[in-house]
This record gives C-alpha cells, structure tokens and sequence, in this order.
C-alpha cells in the first residue's frame, strides 16, 4: 500500500474536523466518500473492516476511524496526525464557545444554522451507506441482518448488543455446512441481538466540593476507556459523574455543554473540552481533551496491524460481515431517526432534496454540500413554511 504524505493527511482530516457535521455516522460517511471514492487510498470492504473494529472497542467512532485511516496512511506518525487534526477544529471551536459561555453566561445563536446543515447530513449519510451496501446487496445474510439491525436500533436495542449478536450469527452463517447445526441452535443465537443489556449510568467517585486537574483528567480518561455507545450515553455519565455525584458543574452548565457538542463540527465528545474550561479554565480543558481521546489513540494503535489478518480465518471473516452489516444497520437506522426528527417541514425538504441531487447525481463535495446547507438553513428560516 502507497503511504502518503503526512501534510496530505493533516491537510484531509484538518479539514474534515473542521466541516463534519452531524454526528459519528456523518462524519464516517464523509470519510468514506475522501479515502475510498476520491483518493483510494483503500477499498470499500477494508475501510469496512475498519468501521466494524472501530465499533467494537470504546470510544468515539468517527474519531476511531480517523486514526486508523492515519496509521494505515502514514504508520505510527500519521496515526496521531490524523487524530489530532479531527479533534483539533472541535476542540478549538468548543474551547471558543466555553470562553463567550464563561465570560457573557450566553453563547451565539446558530439554530438555524445547524437546522440546514441536519438536513442537509442526512443525505450525506444515506449516500455512504448506498455506496458502503453495494458488497452488502450481493450477500443474503448480510442484507437481512443489516435490515433487522436497522429496525432493531430505531427501537433502542443496545448497540453493542446488536454488533456482538450480529458478528457470532455471521459465524454460524459462513460456516453453517461445516458446523451441521440444527435449525434450534441457529434460532437461539438469531435472538442474541434482541437481548438488552443495561450499561452503568455512571462513573463511581467520592463527592467533591471542587476539582483538581488530575481528578478532571481521570475522570474523562475513565470515560473514554468504557464508553461505547451514542452522544446520549456520553450525557448519562456527564449527569450522574458531574452533576449527582461530585456537583463540579450544574444542571444547565450540562446542558449548555451538550448542545455546544451538537452544533459544532467534529466529534461530538469535545464537550469534555467545554465541561473542562468551565470547571477549571485552560489547563482544565486541555486535561479534559486528552482523557477522553487518549484511549482510542491507544486502542487503535493497538488492534490496526491485526485486522487485515482477521479476515484469513473463516471464523473471523464471518464475524467482520456480521459486524459490517450490523455497523451498516446502525449508520441507517441513524439516518432514518435523524429523518424522522428533521424534515418535518418543506423548507426542511427543499435543502435535503437538493444536497442529495448535488451529492448523488452530480458528486459535489460533502463539505460544499454542509457549507450551502448551512447559508441556506439560515436563508430559509426567514420563510417558515
């Protein structure tokens, strides 16, 4: 495989840090369509494999995906460009945020902003799984799984669940001439991914009046170590660790943090950089950051060399095209939620008709896509229709 330039990679994910919005599956889907459709810097059944590791171990996916990309790009080095430079944007734009919210106790209102650019994602994230599904329409088993899977996550089935339950059917599926099992057995485990499992609501710690920077960083260090799971699960923890537990920040101050999350681009994990900044100002942000993304630096660096390899044993191969078609489920499954939430108006059409045609028909730029998006979500709320 052909490496790339280190200033090639810091420039790409610079630049997606700086326009990925929308969320996890926004951002891969912006991935997907930079290092497999324009660069080919890999395939679509690869940049897959990569997508199922990424959901199997904790931590933010998108962010994940960023990483290995990197590593397979540039090694060691391109590894931890590549992170940084998706994290840096968000990161910074929060640490912004932070300062307006601490300095004037308000922040700027974007609304309608974010309104264009939701409606516009959800183009983009539809259009990467069409193109990641074509391997997936030529496979039986993964078309019915990704679909059950789909349904299953829109009724708020666990996520890892799904994944774990999906990747153990994929084995008994690919070798289901060699194993002779009886149609009892294969019933038992096609129920696994309906069995839901309960993740703690929490982090455990001693009440405190006040934080110190080594117990902010352990603390966010402990959440990137253990979270898997959606933004939603992110705020549980923030809720009963932040707020319940230790009142190092208060009910709002959380929920001002989240939606400063949700509107700015990148991983929606650096809110962590807000909650930080309010607590303990600069140095608290910074800690903040880096507890919360060290693990998946690690995790990934850790797993990337091993995954081509995984797809020389059958029963591994089996498990990565259930986990594929599981991750693919779920990127739709947020698609459709996100759908169902946002174009409930014609102005709301008009911009997701448009990014469509733009990113199907004629294969603009995703990143020109959310920028228009953006102008036009602000142009169109002055006509509420």
């Amino acid at each position: 495989m052909n490496r790339s330039s280190l200033k090639e990679i810091a420039f790409l994910f610079l630049r997606l840090g700086a326009t990925a919005f929308g969320g996890p599956a926004a951002h891969i889907a912006l991935m997907e369509t930079e290092v497999v459709n324009r660069r080919k810097w890999i395939s679509h059944e690869h940049f897959l494999d990569l997508l199922g590791a990424t959901n199997l171990i904790p931590g933010p996916n998108s962010t994940e995906m960023a990483i290995h990309i990197g590593y397979l790009r540039g090694g060691t080095k391109g590894l931890i460009l590549a992170g940084i430079c998706f994290i840096l944007p968000a990161a910074a734009l929060t640490l912004l945020f932070a300062h307006l919210y601490v300095a004037y106790g308000t922040m700027p209102e974007l609304g309608s902003f974010i309104y264009g650019i939701r409606c516009a994602i959800i183009a983009v994230i539809l259009g990467a799984v069409m193109r990641l599904g074509k391997p997936v329409l030529r496979n039986r088993f993964m078309l019915v799984a990704g679909l059950i899977v789909a349904v299953l996550s829109s009724l708020h089935f666990d996520e890892i669940v799904l994944l774990l339950g999906t990747g153990i059917l994929g084995i008994v599926w690919s070798n289901r001439h060699r194993l002779r099992m009886s149609v009892l057995p294969l019933i038992a485990l096609g129920l696994l991914p309906t069995i839901t499992t309960v993740m703690p609501t929490g982090i455990t710690g001693d009440r405190a009046d006040g934080a110190s920077l080594a117990g902010l960083g352990l603390f966010f260090l402990k959440i990137g170590s253990i979270l898997y799971g959606s933004g939603y699960v992110l705020v549980a923890f923030l809720q009963e660790g932040l707020v319940h537990s230790r009142h190092w920040i208060t009910q709002t101050q959380l929920l001002d943090a989240v939606a400063v999350g949700q509107f700015t681009p990148g991983p929606v994990l650096s809110t962590a950089t807000f909650i930080g900044y309010v607590i303990r100002g600069f140095p608290g942000a910074l800690v903040s950051t880096i507890g919360i993304f060290l693990p998946s630096f690690i995790l990934v660096l850790i797993i990337s060399p091993f995954i081509p390899k995984l797809r020389e044993s059958p029963v591994m191969k089996g498990f990565l095209d259930g986990v594929n078609a599981a991750s693919l489920g779920l990127m739709l499954a947020v698609c459709v939620t996100l759908g169902g939430s946002t174009l409930q108006n014609v102005n709301a059409w008009i911009i997701f008709a448009i990014a469509a045609l733009a990113l199907l028909r004629w294969s603009v730029n995703p990143a020109w896509i959310v920028g228009g998006a953006a102008i036009a979500g602000w142009l169109l709320s002055w006509f509420a229709i």
